[in-house]
Protein backbone atom coordinates (compact mmCIF):
# COMPACT_ATOMS: atom_id res chain seq x y z
CA UNK A 1 0.00 0.00 0.00
CA UNK A 2 1.11 3.44 -1.12
CA UNK A 3 2.16 6.00 2.31
CA UNK A 4 2.70 9.57 2.19
CA UNK A 5 5.23 10.30 4.95
CA UNK A 6 5.41 13.60 6.96
CA UNK A 7 8.72 14.13 8.12
CA UNK A 8 8.26 15.99 11.99
CA UNK A 9 11.50 17.53 12.59
CA UNK A 10 11.50 19.20 8.87
CA UNK A 11 7.58 20.34 10.22
CA UNK A 12 9.21 21.64 13.43
CA UNK A 13 12.05 23.45 11.64
CA UNK A 14 9.99 25.03 8.95
CA UNK A 15 7.36 26.58 11.77
CA UNK A 16 9.99 27.90 14.13
CA UNK A 17 11.88 29.62 11.27
CA UNK A 18 8.32 31.04 10.22
CA UNK A 19 7.53 31.61 14.20
CA UNK A 20 10.77 33.71 14.20
CA UNK A 21 10.29 35.50 10.91
CA UNK A 22 6.73 36.85 12.11
CA UNK A 23 7.61 37.59 15.63
CA UNK A 24 10.30 40.09 14.19
CA UNK A 25 8.11 41.78 11.58
CA UNK A 26 5.52 42.01 14.33
CA UNK A 27 2.88 39.87 12.27
CA UNK A 28 0.51 37.45 13.69
CA UNK A 29 -0.35 34.40 11.54
CA UNK A 30 -2.85 31.57 11.33
CA UNK A 31 -1.58 28.33 10.22
CA UNK A 32 -3.93 26.89 7.03
CA UNK A 33 -4.46 22.97 8.18
CA UNK A 34 -6.23 21.86 5.24
CA UNK A 35 -3.56 20.55 3.72
CA UNK A 36 -4.06 17.46 5.65
CA UNK A 37 -7.63 16.50 4.96
CA UNK A 38 -8.58 16.28 8.82
CA UNK A 39 -5.73 13.61 9.18
CA UNK A 40 -5.92 13.28 13.04
CA UNK A 41 -2.16 11.55 12.94
CA UNK A 42 -1.29 14.80 11.01
CA UNK A 43 -3.25 16.89 12.98
CA UNK A 44 -1.98 16.11 16.57
CA UNK A 45 1.73 16.76 14.99
CA UNK A 46 0.41 20.12 14.20
CA UNK A 47 -1.21 20.71 17.22
CA UNK A 48 2.47 19.56 18.80
CA UNK A 49 4.25 22.40 17.42
CA UNK A 50 2.14 25.02 20.24
CA UNK A 51 0.34 27.58 17.58
CA UNK A 52 -2.86 29.13 19.01
CA UNK A 53 -4.64 29.68 15.80
CA UNK A 54 -5.73 27.58 13.05
CA UNK A 55 -7.47 28.32 9.23
CA UNK A 56 -10.14 25.84 7.69
CA UNK A 57 -11.93 25.36 4.87
CA UNK A 58 -13.67 22.05 6.12
CA UNK A 59 -16.57 21.56 9.50
CA UNK A 60 -15.26 18.08 9.85
CA UNK A 61 -11.49 19.72 9.94
CA UNK A 62 -12.49 22.50 12.41
CA UNK A 63 -14.81 19.66 14.40
CA UNK A 64 -11.43 17.66 14.82
CA UNK A 65 -9.34 20.33 15.51
CA UNK A 66 -12.00 21.61 18.47
CA UNK A 67 -11.58 18.19 19.66
CA UNK A 68 -8.43 17.39 20.20
CA UNK A 69 -7.55 21.25 21.61
CA UNK A 70 -10.16 23.11 22.63
CA UNK A 71 -8.41 26.35 23.72
CA UNK A 72 -7.38 27.24 20.23
CA UNK A 73 -8.41 29.42 17.88
CA UNK A 74 -10.07 28.48 14.97
CA UNK A 75 -11.27 30.56 11.30
CA UNK A 76 -13.57 29.49 9.20
CA UNK A 77 -11.92 31.02 5.81
CA UNK A 78 -14.77 30.20 2.98
CA UNK A 79 -18.01 31.97 3.07
CA UNK A 80 -19.59 29.52 4.68
CA UNK A 81 -23.17 27.36 3.48
CA UNK A 82 -26.23 28.40 4.85
CA UNK A 83 -27.10 25.31 5.74
CA UNK A 84 -23.49 24.53 7.93
CA UNK A 85 -24.09 27.40 9.64
CA UNK A 86 -25.14 25.83 13.45
CA UNK A 87 -21.88 24.04 12.12
CA UNK A 88 -19.82 26.96 11.83
CA UNK A 89 -21.02 28.77 15.33
CA UNK A 90 -19.97 25.63 17.16
CA UNK A 91 -16.27 25.01 15.64
CA UNK A 92 -15.29 28.20 14.00
CA UNK A 93 -14.53 31.14 16.25
CA UNK A 94 -13.84 32.99 13.45
CA UNK A 95 -15.22 32.61 9.85
CA UNK A 96 -14.40 34.75 6.77
CA UNK A 97 -17.48 36.25 5.17
CA UNK A 98 -19.25 38.43 1.76
CA UNK A 99 -22.70 38.30 2.43
CA UNK A 100 -25.09 40.30 4.46
CA UNK A 101 -27.75 37.37 4.68
CA UNK A 102 -25.69 34.48 6.02
CA UNK A 103 -23.80 36.96 8.52
CA UNK A 104 -27.56 37.50 10.00
CA UNK A 105 -28.31 34.12 9.72
CA UNK A 106 -25.22 33.21 11.95
CA UNK A 107 -26.31 36.75 14.27
CA UNK A 108 -29.68 34.13 14.80
CA UNK A 109 -27.38 31.11 15.11
CA UNK A 110 -25.07 32.60 17.50
CA UNK A 111 -28.04 33.90 19.80
CA UNK A 112 -29.04 30.21 19.89
CA UNK A 113 -25.88 29.16 20.66
CA UNK A 114 -25.43 32.10 23.47
CA UNK A 115 -22.58 32.55 21.62
CA UNK A 116 -20.33 35.43 19.84
CA UNK A 117 -19.28 34.79 16.34
CA UNK A 118 -16.11 36.50 15.17
CA UNK A 119 -16.13 38.22 11.51
CA UNK A 120 -13.60 39.03 8.82
CA UNK A 121 -15.24 40.67 6.01
CA UNK A 122 -13.58 39.63 2.74
CA UNK A 123 -12.60 42.38 -0.08
CA UNK A 124 -12.49 42.13 -3.53
CA UNK A 125 -9.19 43.21 -5.08
CA UNK A 126 -9.40 41.46 -8.72
CA UNK A 127 -8.95 37.61 -8.07
CA UNK A 128 -12.36 37.41 -8.69
CA UNK A 129 -12.46 34.39 -6.24
CA UNK A 130 -14.62 35.82 -2.86
CA UNK A 131 -15.05 39.09 -1.79
CA UNK A 132 -17.01 42.27 -1.45
CA UNK A 133 -16.69 44.86 -4.44
CA UNK A 134 -15.37 48.14 -2.50
CA UNK A 135 -18.01 50.18 -3.13
CA UNK A 136 -20.43 48.26 -1.27
CA UNK A 137 -18.47 47.89 1.85
CA UNK A 138 -19.73 50.46 3.75
CA UNK A 139 -23.42 49.66 3.00
CA UNK A 140 -22.57 46.14 4.33
CA UNK A 141 -21.22 47.04 7.46
CA UNK A 142 -23.51 48.85 7.97
CA UNK A 143 -26.21 46.37 7.78
CA UNK A 144 -24.20 43.78 9.97
CA UNK A 145 -21.75 45.80 12.53
CA UNK A 146 -24.53 46.01 15.26
CA UNK A 147 -26.31 42.69 14.61
CA UNK A 148 -26.24 40.68 18.47
CA UNK A 149 -23.77 38.19 19.08
CA UNK A 150 -21.82 39.36 15.74
CA UNK A 151 -18.63 41.08 15.99
CA UNK A 152 -16.53 42.31 12.80
CA UNK A 153 -13.30 41.62 14.06
CA UNK A 154 -11.70 42.57 10.84
CA UNK A 155 -11.08 42.78 6.65
CA UNK A 156 -9.44 40.66 4.74
CA UNK A 157 -8.62 39.79 1.28
CA UNK A 158 -7.91 36.46 -1.19
CA UNK A 159 -5.36 36.64 -4.21
CA UNK A 160 -3.29 34.09 -6.37
CA UNK A 161 -5.91 31.12 -5.81
CA UNK A 162 -7.84 31.14 -8.20
CA UNK A 163 -6.81 33.47 -11.24
CA UNK A 164 -3.19 34.10 -9.93
CA UNK A 165 -3.15 37.43 -9.15
CA UNK A 166 0.11 38.83 -7.37
CA UNK A 167 -0.69 40.55 -4.28
CA UNK A 168 0.98 44.30 -4.79
CA UNK A 169 1.82 47.04 -2.26
CA UNK A 170 -0.67 49.30 -4.35
CA UNK A 171 -3.70 46.29 -3.52
CA UNK A 172 -2.02 46.25 -0.18
CA UNK A 173 -2.39 50.23 0.45
CA UNK A 174 -5.73 49.89 -1.03
CA UNK A 175 -6.59 46.91 1.93
CA UNK A 176 -5.44 49.25 4.20
CA UNK A 177 -7.41 52.46 3.13
CA UNK A 178 -10.88 50.19 3.60
CA UNK A 179 -10.27 49.51 7.21
CA UNK A 180 -9.19 53.27 8.40
CA UNK A 181 -12.73 54.15 6.02
CA UNK A 182 -14.44 51.89 8.33
CA UNK A 183 -13.11 52.68 11.45
CA UNK A 184 -13.91 56.22 10.81
CA UNK A 185 -17.00 56.20 9.52
CA UNK A 186 -18.49 53.84 12.16
CA UNK A 187 -15.74 54.83 15.32
CA UNK A 188 -15.18 51.13 15.60
CA UNK A 189 -11.52 49.63 15.40
CA UNK A 190 -11.05 46.68 13.56
CA UNK A 191 -8.12 43.98 15.24
CA UNK A 192 -7.33 42.35 11.78
CA UNK A 193 -6.14 43.36 8.68
CA UNK A 194 -5.18 39.94 6.98
CA UNK A 195 -3.30 40.46 3.86
CA UNK A 196 -3.45 37.17 2.60
CA UNK A 197 -1.47 33.74 2.36
CA UNK A 198 2.03 32.52 1.64
CA UNK A 199 1.94 34.48 -1.54
CA UNK A 200 1.95 38.17 0.11
CA UNK A 201 5.06 36.81 2.63
CA UNK A 202 8.02 38.24 -0.24
CA UNK A 203 6.17 41.42 0.15
CA UNK A 204 7.14 42.07 3.59
CA UNK A 205 11.08 42.02 2.65
CA UNK A 206 9.78 44.51 -0.14
CA UNK A 207 7.36 47.40 1.05
CA UNK A 208 4.33 46.20 2.85
CA UNK A 209 1.73 48.92 4.63
CA UNK A 210 2.34 48.72 8.46
CA UNK A 211 -1.52 48.13 9.15
CA UNK A 212 -1.45 44.68 7.37
CA UNK A 213 -1.04 42.33 10.60
CA UNK A 214 -2.28 39.12 10.35
CA UNK A 215 -1.31 36.04 7.38
CA UNK A 216 -2.81 33.12 6.81
CA UNK A 217 0.28 30.68 5.87
CA UNK A 218 -0.45 26.90 4.70
CA UNK A 219 2.20 26.28 1.34
CA UNK A 220 5.32 28.17 2.84
CA UNK A 221 4.86 26.10 5.99
CA UNK A 222 4.94 22.74 4.53
CA UNK A 223 6.97 23.43 1.28
CA UNK A 224 8.89 25.90 1.97
CA UNK A 225 8.36 27.92 -0.94
CA UNK A 226 8.16 31.73 -1.82
CA UNK A 227 4.53 31.10 -3.50
CA UNK A 228 5.20 34.75 -5.38
CA UNK A 229 8.10 33.51 -7.35
CA UNK A 230 7.60 30.01 -7.78
CA UNK A 231 10.68 29.07 -5.87
CA UNK A 232 12.04 27.58 -2.86
CA UNK A 233 13.43 29.69 0.38
CA UNK A 234 16.85 28.31 1.21
CA UNK A 235 16.55 28.48 4.81
CA UNK A 236 13.72 26.53 5.06
CA UNK A 237 13.56 22.71 4.60
CA UNK A 238 11.79 21.47 1.30
CA UNK A 239 10.47 18.04 1.41
CA UNK A 240 8.66 17.31 4.76
CA UNK A 241 6.39 15.47 2.40
CA UNK A 242 7.20 12.19 0.86
CA UNK A 243 5.24 9.58 -1.05
CA UNK A 244 6.48 6.04 -1.31
CA UNK A 245 4.56 3.05 -3.34
CA UNK A 246 5.50 -0.38 -3.91
CA UNK A 247 6.73 -1.90 -7.18
CA UNK A 248 3.85 -4.47 -8.24
CA UNK A 249 5.74 -5.49 -11.52
CA UNK A 250 8.48 -4.92 -12.79
CA UNK A 251 9.24 -6.23 -16.55
CA UNK A 252 11.59 -5.19 -19.83
CA UNK A 253 8.75 -4.29 -22.28
CA UNK A 254 8.10 -1.97 -25.32
CA UNK A 255 8.31 1.80 -24.74
CA UNK A 256 5.58 2.36 -26.93
CA UNK A 257 1.87 -0.09 -27.34
CA UNK A 258 0.90 -2.00 -30.21
CA UNK A 259 -1.85 -1.99 -32.09
CA UNK A 260 -4.59 0.41 -32.75
CA UNK A 261 -5.44 3.09 -30.54
CA UNK A 262 -8.11 4.82 -28.68
CA UNK A 263 -8.64 7.00 -25.80
CA UNK A 264 -7.59 5.66 -22.54
CA UNK A 265 -9.39 6.30 -19.45
CA UNK A 266 -8.35 10.41 -19.24
CA UNK A 267 -10.03 10.86 -22.85
CA UNK A 268 -6.78 10.93 -24.50
CA UNK A 269 -5.23 9.58 -27.52
CA UNK A 270 -1.49 8.69 -27.53
CA UNK A 271 0.76 9.73 -30.27
CA UNK A 272 3.14 7.34 -31.53
CA UNK A 273 6.51 8.91 -31.75
CA UNK A 274 9.15 6.03 -32.93
CA UNK A 275 9.39 5.53 -36.27
CA UNK A 276 7.60 1.50 -35.83
CA UNK A 277 11.06 0.07 -34.34
CA UNK A 278 10.71 -1.74 -30.70
CA UNK A 279 12.57 0.10 -28.25
CA UNK A 280 12.28 -1.46 -25.18
CA UNK A 281 12.87 -0.16 -21.69
CA UNK A 282 12.21 -1.87 -17.79
CA UNK A 283 8.87 -0.46 -16.82
CA UNK A 284 7.85 -0.49 -13.33
CA UNK A 285 3.94 -0.89 -12.07
CA UNK A 286 3.48 1.07 -8.55
CA UNK A 287 0.52 0.75 -6.37
CA UNK A 288 -1.01 4.23 -6.85
CA UNK A 289 -3.10 6.06 -9.51
CA UNK A 290 -4.93 8.83 -10.58
CA UNK A 291 -7.36 8.30 -7.88
CA UNK A 292 -4.95 9.03 -5.10
CA UNK A 293 -2.70 11.75 -6.99
CA UNK A 294 -2.33 13.68 -10.43
CA UNK A 295 1.08 12.23 -11.68
CA UNK A 296 1.61 15.91 -13.09
CA UNK A 297 2.55 16.90 -9.47
CA UNK A 298 4.97 13.96 -8.53
CA UNK A 299 8.39 14.10 -9.04
CA UNK A 300 10.62 11.09 -8.53
CA UNK A 301 14.12 11.77 -6.26
CA UNK A 302 15.41 9.01 -8.14
CA UNK A 303 15.70 11.39 -11.13
CA UNK A 304 16.80 8.93 -13.63
CA UNK A 305 13.40 7.21 -13.63
CA UNK A 306 10.50 9.07 -15.61
CA UNK A 307 6.53 8.51 -15.19
CA UNK A 308 5.08 6.98 -18.39
CA UNK A 309 1.25 6.53 -17.71
CA UNK A 310 -1.30 6.37 -15.12
CA UNK A 311 -4.38 4.55 -14.79
CA UNK A 312 -6.93 4.94 -11.64
CA UNK A 313 -5.07 2.60 -9.32
CA UNK A 314 -1.30 2.31 -11.06
CA UNK A 315 1.23 4.65 -12.07
CA UNK A 316 3.80 2.90 -15.00
CA UNK A 317 7.28 4.56 -14.13
CA UNK A 318 10.26 3.78 -17.01
CA UNK A 319 13.40 2.80 -14.96
CA UNK A 320 15.40 2.72 -17.97
CA UNK A 321 17.93 0.38 -18.08
CA UNK A 322 17.53 0.12 -14.18
CA UNK A 323 20.83 1.33 -12.77
CA UNK A 324 19.89 1.55 -9.34
CA UNK A 325 18.82 -2.31 -9.93
CA UNK A 326 15.24 -2.16 -8.53
CA UNK A 327 13.23 -5.04 -8.10
CA UNK A 328 9.85 -6.02 -7.00
CA UNK A 329 8.36 -5.50 -4.01
CA UNK A 330 11.01 -2.28 -3.71
CA UNK A 331 9.48 1.22 -2.94
CA UNK A 332 9.91 3.76 -5.09
CA UNK A 333 9.53 7.74 -3.48
CA UNK A 334 8.36 10.67 -4.71
CA UNK A 335 8.86 14.86 -4.10
CA UNK A 336 4.84 16.31 -4.15
CA UNK A 337 3.99 19.86 -4.69
CA UNK A 338 1.45 21.48 -2.71
CA UNK A 339 -1.59 19.57 -4.79
CA UNK A 340 0.15 16.80 -4.69
CA UNK A 341 0.09 16.22 -1.54
CA UNK A 342 -3.29 17.05 -1.03
CA UNK A 343 -4.63 14.69 -3.71
CA UNK A 344 -2.74 11.83 -1.83
CA UNK A 345 -4.07 13.75 1.64
CA UNK A 346 -7.71 13.14 0.50
CA UNK A 347 -7.05 9.52 -0.79
CA UNK A 348 -8.08 7.05 2.28
CA UNK A 349 -5.97 4.37 -0.02
CA UNK A 350 -2.93 5.90 0.95
CA UNK A 351 -1.27 4.83 4.51
CA UNK A 352 -0.18 8.08 6.45
CA UNK A 353 2.74 7.83 8.27
CA UNK A 354 5.22 10.28 10.77
CA UNK A 355 8.63 9.57 10.76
Amino acid sequence: MATIILNREKLKFNYAFLSDYFAEKGMQWSIVSKLLCGNELFIKELLALGHRQFCESRILHLKLLKELDPTIETIYIKPPAQDTLKEVVEYADISMNTSVKTIQLLSEEAKKQNKKHKIIIMIELGELREGVLGENLISIYKQVFELPNIEIVGLGTNLSCLNGVLPSYDKMVQLSLYKELIEAKFNRKLHYLSGGASVTIPLMERRLPSQINHFRVGETLFFGTNVYSNAFIKEMQHNIFMLEAQILELKEKPMEPIGELGTNLQGKKMELKSDGGVNMSNRALLDVGLLDVDPEHLFPCDESLKIIGSSSDMIVVDLGENSHAYKLGDFIRFKLDYMGALRVMSSRYVTKRVV
